[in-house]
């Protein structure tokens, strides 16, 4: 079963289980909140409100509060000496889309316990080192790490070349001997 669903001036397209971010929406990590704007419910039949679906809400667990990246709006004048610079951070909410409920029903309050992943989905990220794990922070540090990590095995090996250096017999450029 899916959904459309409006917040934040926007529409997305949702099923159970799915993590998505929107607009700041209150709410504390942990707590189920619940969006009442659905446009659209999809499963066994199709659904379409004219414009939202009475009775039809879709519930999510509030994962983490967070800001996005920096936004840097500069404006220059030329040869005026005017200019301004402003920054800006969009605020977020990354939610769990918790279950997809429709004639009236009310959302389960209490956080459902998450199944137990299988043996083989363990298995693999203890073989994968920490780094490559994604975190729910914007700022991934992991790549600039890994990044580094392999300059540096890279130097050791010697693969990196170093530039050419100039030969003290050479001319400057753009003069004539």
């Amino acid at each position: 079963m899916f959904a459309v669903f409006k917040t934040g001036g926007k529409q997305y397209r949702v099923a159970a289980e799915d993590v998505l971010t929107v607009d700041k929406v209150n709410g504390a990590p942990g707590e189920i909140i619940e969006f009442g704007d659905v446009l659209l419910v999809g499963g066994d039949g199709l659904k379409v409100g004219a414009p939202t679906i009475s009775g039809a809400t879709v519930a999510a667990e509030v994962l983490a509060q967070g800001r996005g990246p920096k936004i840097v709006a500069f404006k220059k004048r030329r040869r005026k000496n005017s200019r301004r610079k402003r920054g800006h951070r969009q605020e977020f909410t990354l939610v769990r889309i918790t279950e997809i409920l429709t004639d009236g029903k009310k959302a389960n309050k209490a956080v459902r316990p998450r199944p137990a992943p299988s043996p083989a989905a363990e298995a693999a990220p203890a073989a994968a080192p920490a780094e490559a794990a994604p975190s729910a922070d914007v700022g991934n540090s992991a790549t600039s790490s890994a990044r580094k990590a392999a300059i540096t095995k890279a130097k050791e090996g010697g693969k990196i070349k170093k530039p050419a250096a100039k030969a003290k017999g050479s001319p400057p450029k753009g003069k004539k001997k």
